[in-house]
């Protein structure tokens, strides 16, 4: 394979045809350019260069070899630039979040994307335990999580909290036990863990989510609320996810006298070094947030 240092210096001399000028461009000394020459011709095992003196002209070898290099030396020096170039604001960034976070960011990140046309967004909602696996596969840059991964190849860190709220239609004028108990529970995938963090809080006949007469189940998590504004029964949801329903004169978003909340964790792949463009979304997340 040939040398590229050397290829490159004998371009530059094929196109400056001096020894000295081409020293001075190269930041090298006379000896050097024509040892870099000597090496190559060496390598190839023909001649490329014609001395006369001082002067020299290129052997038909020679001739074709800078034909054919200045292409090759282009492509090199862009291909370096871009590795070399980061953008804040250029570039695909691949992200995913739990949905109520979504819900909140999404609108935001589409914004972000108007603005630099150049940025690319991948954003999907996804629990936690695919979130962390799409980091572990190398299928996403940065996730956003309400739990601690205990896998040795993700980071963690928080930065938000978001409060749970119990939901019910807007007919509803009392949160005593007997009225969930007659309203029923309108489920979703993670129902049981948020209604187990509020309702025990707040409720101590609380035991479990079973406890209540399920009446619906929705894993969309735009569409919950949808039972619950009809009457059907009520649910417990992070406030981003109950701010972002468009009927809010349809549902109460109640706030318990002890409030609870969920902390969200920034996670991407331990040591590894974030282009500039991820730095921009997590920057722009917290700020949402």
């Amino acid at each position: 394979m040939i040398n590229i240092t050397w290829l490159r210096t004998f371009c530059t001399l094929a196109d400056v045809g001096h020894f000295t000028r081409t020293a001075e461009r190269l930041h090298m000394t006379q000896f050097g350019v024509s040892q870099h020459i000597n090496k190559l011709e060496s390598q190839l095992g023909i001649d490329l260069l014609i001395r006369q003196g001082k002067q020299f002209s290129l052997t038909d070898a020679g001739e074709k070899l800078y034909q054919e290099s200045e292409e090759v030396l282009q492509c090199l020096s862009d291909v370096e630039q871009r590795v070399g170039d980061d953008p804040a604001y250029e570039g695909l960034v691949r992200l995913m979040s739990p949905g109520s976070v979504g819900l909140k960011l999404y609108p935001h990140l589409l914004t972000l994307q108007q603005r630099y046309p150049q940025l690319v967004i991948d954003h999907r909602f996804s629990p936690n335990n695919d979130i962390e696996k799409a980091l572990v596969n190398h299928e996403i840059d940065i996730g956003f999580m309400t739990d601690i991964s205990d896998d040795e190849h993700v980071s963690c860190k928080p930065v938000a909290k978001e409060d749970l709220r119990l939901v019910t239609p807007s007919s509803v004028d009392s949160l005593s036990w007997d009225v969930l108990n007659s309203l029923g529970f309108i489920d979703h995938p993670d129902a049981a863990h948020h209604a187990n963090m509020l309702l025990s809080a707040n409720y101590t006949e609380f035991a479990h989510i079973n406890d209540f007469i399920k009446k619906g189940f929705s894993n969309q998590i735009g569409l919950i609320l949808e039972p619950v504004s009809r009457g059907l029964g009520f649910t417990v949801l992070p406030s981003h996810a109950v701010a972002a329903y468009p009927n809010p004169d349809l549902i109460i978003s109640h706030r318990l006298p002890i409030a609870v909340s969920e902390t969200l964790y920034l996670a991407v792949r331990r040591q590894r070094v974030l282009p500039n463009r991820m730095h921009t979304i997590i920057n722009e997340v917290k700020k949402w947030l």
